[in-house]
């Protein structure tokens, strides 16, 4: 699968029981529809839980459905790429978590047709445009506005599936630190309120489109359209770490395989996996 999928770190524990969405979920999603795709069975919601990506992955072991929805209104263990925590405040973002089962050809753009889906679904709900940085951020300007973390996995009867969590920053809200400089959210953007379950469902809808492209072998679809939304971090200075050295260089965008380019002193590098740094 994909170089950029994890296998995850399962938070295990009690788990709350679901609750019913907000009334702006549910009547988003209905009004959304036929367009939502695999992602129309309906939303498995809590107000609190650990990790949606966990509660996913448990349910994807069980054989669930593909497209079944997991999310919640705050999570105490939200993490992201790395081994990162998310900072989830309750009430302030979007949560959720999505099992799909992709094929092999599929699973390896997932991570980058989910953050091109989100920063289309953002546009469309709200009319806040965004770029994509890789693997699979979304970014205004120089702050970060969403993140997207696929973690692979084996259900029952050795089926293929990936859970790929979504972390939407929608309302302000007052984050650690450590992330507060570089944090943002839609309505601190547009200075205006915004219609939570809208954002969602344009998500939804715009993944919808990209999955079945990457099932259906267009994948220099979700390419390009990848690609036009990172040209602001093109030609950007990037370090990473790789066989115990610090290396630089310039990014110049991705092949067909969703590696990153980075032109160096050496010539072109592919980055396939781990973190860069962006400077």
């Amino acid at each position: 699968m994909s170089t950029n999928l994890s296998s995850g770190t399962r938070h295990l524990g009690p788990e709350p029981s679901p609750s019913s969405p907000p009334p702006e979920i549910v009547d988003a999603l209905a009004r959304a529809g036929s367009r939502l795709g695999p992602f129309s069975h309906g939303v498995i919601w809590f107000a609190t839980i650990g990790s949606t990506n966990d509660v996913a992955a448990r349910l994807a072991d069980g054989g669930c459905a593909e497209g079944t929805l997991v999310s919640a209104d705050h999570q105490t263990a939200g993490r992201g790429r790395q081994g990162r925590s998310w900072v989830s405040p309750p009430g302030a973002g979007l949560y959720v978590s999505l099992v799909l089962r992709p094929t092999r050809e599929a699973a390896a753009l997932l991570s980058l047709a989910a953050g091109l889906s989100i920063s289309e679904g953002i546009e469309a709900a709200t009319g806040l445009k965004t770029h994509v940085k890789w693997p699979n951020d979304v970014y205004v300007s120089s702050r970060k506005l969403a993140g997207i973390l696929a973690e692979a996995g084996t259900s029952a009867g050795g089926l293929q599936h990936v859970v790929v969590g979504c972390g939407i920053n929608v309302l302000p809200a007052a984050y650690p630190p450590e992330v507060a400089h570089r944090a943002t959210s839609i309505e601190s953007e547009l200075g205006r309120p915004v219609d939570r379950g809208l954002v969602l469902a344009e998500c939804l809808a715009a993944l919808a489109v990209r999955y079945a492209a990457l099932r259906t072998g267009r994948s220099a679809e979700v390419l390009d359209a990848w690609t036009r939304r990172a040209a602001p971090t093109f030609g950007r200075r990037v370090e990473w770490d790789a066989h115990g050295e610090a290396w630089s260089g310039r990014v110049e965008g991705i092949d067909a395989d969703g590696a990153l380019l980075v032109r160096t002193a050496a010539g072109v590098t592919r980055i396939v996996a781990g973190d860069v740094r962006w400077i």
